[in-house]
């Protein structure tokens, strides 16, 4: 199995920067209790904080997907739709 990092960049609307933020945080606790999350980090911008990413490491892209099909997911998707200006998602793999 090879490890997948994942790079999440979420663009609030900016009238709905709180409410994307406070569903952003709910995924934490569930996500970091998922087989095989190594890590999931979330970030805020320090100059546009409606702009948010998160920095995320699996034990595998299966893992991975299967958390992508969550409960959790699923409930953040349906409590912001509307409310996100874009989204960008890099699966990404180490050189070394």
């Amino acid at each position: 199995m090879t490890q997948l990092t994942i790079v999440a960049k979420i663009l609030a609307k900016q009238a709905h920067t709180e409410l994307v933020k406070r569903e952003l945080l709910r995924l934490l606790e569930p996500t970091r209790a998922e087989a095989g999350c190594i890590n999931y980090d979330l970030h805020q911008d320090k100059d546009n904080p409606a702009l948010f990413v998160f920095y995320e490491n699996w034990q595998s892209r299966k893992l991975w997907r299967a958390h992508m099909e969550s409960e959790h997911v699923a409930a953040y998707a349906l409590a912001t739709q509307g409310c996100v200006e874009s989204f960008s998602l890099n699966e990404m793999i180490r050189c070394n």
